[in-house]
């Protein structure tokens, strides 16, 4: 039976979140300081104290405070007392940190081979041509066994491929220098920007995220990304995200509706991820948005307006809160109307007056109702968090980490034998071309040594590179056809049909 979640209130009624329609997504919305932290540090807050794990990116270092009780101070005293609202059972929230730089949190990390060329041509930046030369570099390590794990991989693999491009053509087509120039370049300006830390192993398990502190009706963990710092690679924080949501996608079986969701994804700073996004990226976050329910996982977008968030993805969200917007121009007042339009009617209520007349913590709210329908759009204020607001000092974030159910799982990076090693070992083992001999011959005779290598030619690394290949397979989704198919659920969807 669905849990109800109390998140906001008026004087005629209390606003309620139902768990077990959480997975029908939602979004909070509203300008800079109206709130919206808040709002998600209560609505996250109120899962965990259900048993549903969430994750969050903290994109300014404010909601590290949840793993610590809140206090009642003179001034929230006196506004809870003004609003009638009763004060919370002050109380932390179980915290498992993360950080893609290893700083601030766990490290966390992804296979460039996960990843898949797509979304890493996002990443980069590539056009189209750019990118159908990215997808030939994995196809070519697919077909020959080679991991790309690091950026380190990569850059070899296509230094490889770039050399040797002429044994390449009659089997993959052309593969233009100028393409891999472009590529590489891309590769490392990702790499300062933290690439160089992101891409590798352990890669994390996404079970690690789907936690409680305890057995049965235990609280979910808020995993919480330290976003502060990624947020100045915006193309490199939005990927990420979305290769999270692909991977949970991916991994996670099939459930139907749930009394309660397997996990809540928060996508903060929802905008850079639709921003400049190809027409048919946005058809398959759409797609992906609208399958991964089934799957236990509620997502909900957080930006300033929700005309951030294309149409198709906003019909998709059922739960809404929407803070304050600023109507100061004539574009701004359109915004408003737009945003005002998207809730159901309150007969009531002038919605898009009230939307510009919005205090801080207060808000538009509309949930939907236990038959999966919009309640009418209510004004009210969003409850206090039980924990506290504002972040956490350094030492207490540094104690959590060491005690934390991950602890020492991702902290030591693994260097396996990779593409990385295998082509600078073969290069070092290859004999000097002899004078006058034709480059593309020897060209394709070193490709031909590093072939006659992995099936296990005359070489004492054989037996490792095997078994690197055969992890690497038991990785992927069965097979060699699979692996290139299907390379995290959004490279397969992106591929055009």
């Amino acid at each position: 039976m669905s849990n109800p979640l109390l998140i906001a209130k008026n004087a005629q009624q209390d606003l309620l979140l139902l768990s077990a329609l959480v997975n029908r997504h939602g979004c909070i919305t509203g300008a800079t300081g109206t709130g919206k932290t808040v709002t998600l540090q209560v609505i996250a807050q109120a899962l965990s104290d259900g048993g549903v794990p969430v994750f969050m990116a903290d994109v300014k270092g404010d909601l590290s405070g949840m793993a610590k009780a809140g206090v009642a101070s003179v001034k929230l005293r006196q506004r809870l007392d003004a609003l009638g609202i009763t004060a919370p059972q002050w109380a932390a929230t179980p915290v498992t940190f993360w950080d893609v730089y290893g700083q601030q949190g766990h490290p966390v990390r992804a296979a460039i081979s996960d990843m898949g060329p797509l979304l890493l041509a996002r990443m980069l930046n590539l056009n189209d041509t750019q990118q159908g030369v990215l997808q030939l570099v994995f196809k070519i390590a697919d077909d020959n066994g080679l991991l790309l794990l690091d950026l380190k991989d990569l850059r070899a693999m296509l230094q490889h491929v770039g050399e040797n491009a002429a044994s390449f053509q009659s089997e993959y087509g052309n593969i233009s220098a100028a393409s891999i120039g472009a590529i590489q370049r891309g590769l490392t300006a990702i790499g300062e920007q933290g690439g160089e830390q992101f891409f590798g192993e352990p890669m994390l398990n996404i079970d690690d995220l789907i936690q409680t502190d305890g057995d049965g009706d235990g609280k979910g963990v808020v995993n919480i990304l330290a976003a502060d710092k990624l947020m100045n690679a915006p193309r490199l924080y939005s990927t990420f995200l979305l290769w999270m949501l692909s991977e949970l996608f991916e991994r996670l079986p099939e459930v139907g509706d749930l009394d309660k969701p397997k996990l809540v994804f928060f996508f903060d700073e929802a905008h850079l991820l639709f921003s400049e996004a190809p027409k048919p990226l946005l058809q398959k976050i759409e797609q992906v948005v609208r399958l991964i329910r089934s799957k236990g996982v509620g997502v909900f977008f957080v930006t300033q307006n929700p005309l951030d968030i294309p149409d198709t993805v906003l019909g998709q969200l059922g739960n809404r809160v929407q803070h304050a917007l600023r109507a100061y121009t004539p574009r701004d007042q359109k915004a408003v109307q737009a945003a005002a339009a998207t809730f159901r009617a309150n007969p009531a209520l002038n919605t898009a007056q009230a939307i510009s007349e919005l205090g801080v913590g207060e808000a538009l709210v509309s949930f939907l109702d236990d038959k999966g329908r919009p309640n009418i759009v209510e004004r009210g204020f969003i409850l206090p968090p039980a924990s506290q607001i504002g972040p956490l000092t350094d030492d207490e974030r540094k104690q959590l980490i060491a005690t934390s159910i991950v602890a020492g799982v991702y902290e030591t990076a693994i260097d396996r034998e990779s593409a990385y090693e295998i082509l600078k070992g073969r290069a070092a083992a290859a004999p000097p071309a002899s004078e006058g001999a034709d480059s593309s011959g020897a060209a394709a005779g070193s490709w031909g040594s590093v072939l006659g290598g992995l099936l296990g030619g005359g070489s004492g690394r054989s037996d490792t590179v095997v078994q690197a290949v055969v992890k690497s397979a038991a990785r992927s989704i069965g097979s060699q056809v699979g692996r290139e198919l299907i390379r995290g659920v959004l490279g397969s969807l992106l591929k055009k049909k």
